[in-house]
């Protein structure tokens, strides 16, 4: 269990998710004579630093003082200044943090620069809670892709809509509402041309029903230009519709037009987007995350191809039982069950009558962790 001061960092970095990226979502606190006199999270890009915000509020008490932040801090100027540096204007006697930064231009210098100038140093305080915090954050570091995050909602016999494609609603009012809340903390979110063409969604962030200032870059998948200008999802500008040269320049434009951006990609064997193309992306637009909602055919291809790195299934109380009612994961799939991936890092969690089941999925043959392509 991470400790009493590093938890309260912990906190803070997790308030910070979803408002940073490319930055991660840091915490920090500073502690003097056993009590915390600053606290800091990351600001959005172009803002100071957990350290720095901390640093801020505790004044004049930070000199001596010890730092617990759940990231190693950073040496380098990019935006802002490094924050080794203001931590050692500051005149902090002890640093602790949670886990080294594997960027490059950090990975131990902020580190060993702190060392160099006489301040203790700790780490490994809150480590298993700082790498789940930061799992897209490290993800792109490792790969530079955001991190895949698969969510669906089914009945208990595996289905995500009716036989006439009607969806509203399999998951009760508790799920919806934890479901906007995840989009807040998250970069973007994707559906198929085919979930917009049947469902018609916008993909916005409504937590308690309101529009929440923090908005997901809205993804659509289209590969031959068949949504409608119309579509809500386009509304409000922010929306990113991804297709191939398969697509007409006439609907390209009336997209533009409608508020949207269009990004064209190689297509795969299939015709299709090519998923890879789309990861490195966005991965170099600094998106660290992206939540993947549908519909089967796209997350059967996200699966096959082995690029989810986290699953969320909520399974609501219903039998729907229709043999043409559309399932939630299609695509090749695995002839046999030894084949199939299963899920590491377990958890069980109810939400009004439906039940969450989140995981990390991992292939049997899988050399490294799941979702890394």
């Amino acid at each position: 269990m991470p400790s009493e001061f590093m938890t309260a960092a912990l906190a803070e970095a997790e308030s910070a998710l979803g408002t940073t990226s490319p930055n991660p979502a840091v915490g920090a606190v500073v502690v003097r004579d056993g009590r915390i006199v600053g606290r800091g999270r990351t600001q959005p890009p172009g803002g100071a630093h957990a350290e720095v915000m901390a640093l801020r509020e505790a004044g004049e008490a930070a000199r001596g003082a010890t730092v617990y932040v759940t990231l190693e801090p950073c040496s380098h100027h990019g935006r802002t200044p490094p924050c080794v540096d203001a931590l050692l204007a500051a005149g902090v006697a002890e640093v602790r943090y949670a886990i080294g930064d594997p960027d490059q231009q950090v990975s131990g210098r902020g580190d060993a620069n702190l060392r160099a100038a006489g301040v203790r140093v700790e780490s490994g305080d809150g480590a298993a809670e700082s790498a789940r915090l930061l799992e897209a954050y490290l993800h792109h570091r490792r790969t530079g892709r955001p991190l895949v995050i698969v969510k669906f909602a089914v009945s208990l016999d595996g289905r995500i809509a009716a036989a006439s494609g009607d969806s509203r609603w399999v998951s009760g009012p508790e799920a919806r509402a934890w479901a906007h809340r995840e989009r807040t903390r998250l970069d973007a979110i994707a559906v198929g041309s085919n979930t917009v063409l049947v469902d018609d969604p916008e993909l916005t962030a409504r937590p308690e029903g309101v529009v929440d200032p923090h908005q997901p870059l809205r993804v659509v998948l289209d590969s031959q230009g068949r949504i409608s200008p119309t579509a809500r999802v386009l509304r409000n500008g922010g929306a990113l519709v991804v297709t191939t040269a398969a697509s007409s320049a006439a609907w390209r434009a009336s997209v533009v037009a409608a508020g949207a951006e269009v990004l064209e990609v190689p297509a795969s064997s299939d015709g299709r987007v090519s998923l890879p193309a789309l990861l490195d992306a966005l991965g170099g637009r600094g998106v660290l995350s992206m939540l993947v909602e549908g519909g089967g055919t796209l997350l059967g291809a996200f699966f096959d191809q082995r690029l989810v790195g986290r699953l969320y299934a909520v399974i609501a109380p219903v039998i729907i039982g229709a043999s043409k009612a559309p399932s939630a994961v299609a695509g090749v799939g695995a002839e046999r069950m030894r084949d199939a991936p299963r899920l590491r890092d377990l958890t069980v969690e109810r939400l009004g009558e439906d039940t969450l089941i989140a995981g990390v999925p991992v292939w049997p043959d899988a050399t490294d962790e799941g979702g890394d392509g």
